[in-house]
């Protein structure tokens, strides 16, 4: 079984690099990290970035996944060869452009583009966001899924990801104690569903709510709080249509042995215990 650490960053491409900084600094409060010819790197923690926007097409989006050690990624690439995923082996150059150690990259069930990367930088000095949304880390990603039994197996049989609740079909997975580090949602296509980052508290979240309204940003769900992770939350449109979720207070598992995973219903009341209802078709294929 593959063992997989974190979830660490996400690259997207973009047609408008220029435009992308520009949200990404003064709606999302990320701050930038580097610029690079054709890449702008953005840090949301103490990681030297948790996500990067480079010019290319929209549909270019990767996820990144920590993982031990040296062995461990040599023996994940050889477990997904044998099961016919392509690896490809990071070269020096690309290994230096995701501040990693080494990596490998391949392409999930679904034909999400995913990387395993080892040892990514930290960095001495610490997030500060120009604008003050309150983000204390990058914390989870939703993945698209056209067949989620199939993709539940590769997260969960392959890797060690393991299902801490279910809305409808849609499986929320753990990779530590936090409640979620990957979730799929069915959509006909692959790509990143959604990026999360966790804000200090309730007062961050309304703060937000009412920043990204007056900024004319497309709310598409919330303020709400998830039944699921308890989260309070709130979800808006990005650059390329990526969704964006701030999120506080999401629950840890730290019984392991004794957790058995719930299910919650695959409309608004499986979403929002407050009663805010989301834009199902965002959800749905």
């Amino acid at each position: 079984m593959i063992d997989l650490k974190d979830v660490v960053y996400c690259r997207l491409g973009t047609t408008d690099l220029a435009g992308a900084e520009w949200y990404a600094v003064n709606i999302l409060g990320l701050e930038v990290s580097e610029r690079r010819k054709g890449a702008i790197y953005f840090k949301s923690d103490q990681r030297q970035h948790t996500l990067c926007y480079f010019d290319g097409a929209p549909e270019d989006q990767t996820t990144a996944f920590e993982i031990g050690s040296a062995q461990d990624l040599r023996k994940a690439g050889d477990t997904l060869d044998r099961l016919g995923h392509g690896v490809h082996y990071g070269t020096r150059a690309e290994c230096e452009e995701r501040h990693v150690a080494a990596f490998i990259a391949f392409k999930d069930p679904m034909g999400n583009q995913i990387e395993f990367v080892l040892r990514p930088d930290t960095t001495a000095r610490a997030y500060h966001g120009t604008r003050d949304a309150g983000i204390t880390g990058f914390s989870h990603v939703g993945l698209c899924s056209d067949n989620l039994e199939r993709d539940e197996r590769f997260w969960t049989e392959v890797c060690n990801a393991r299902v801490s609740d279910r809305i409808g079909d849609a499986p929320l997975m753990r990779l530590g104690t936090i409640h979620h580090s990957i979730a799929l949602f069915p959509f006909h296509k692959p790509g990143i569903q959604h990026i999360n980052h966790q804000v200090g508290g309730t007062d961050d979240i309304q703060r937000s709510f009412n920043f990204v309204r007056e900024n004319q940003i497309n709310v598409t769900f919330g303020p709400g709080r998830h039944p699921t992770s308890s989260a309070e939350f709130l979800y808006f449109t990005g650059p390329e249509g990526m969704t964006f979720e701030y999120s506080s207070g999401v629950c840890e598992i730290h019984d392991e042995p004794l957790w058995r995973d719930r299910q919650f219903h695959f409309e608004p009341k499986g979403f929002c215990q407050w009663g805010s209802a989301p834009n199902i078709a965002a959800f749905k294929d």
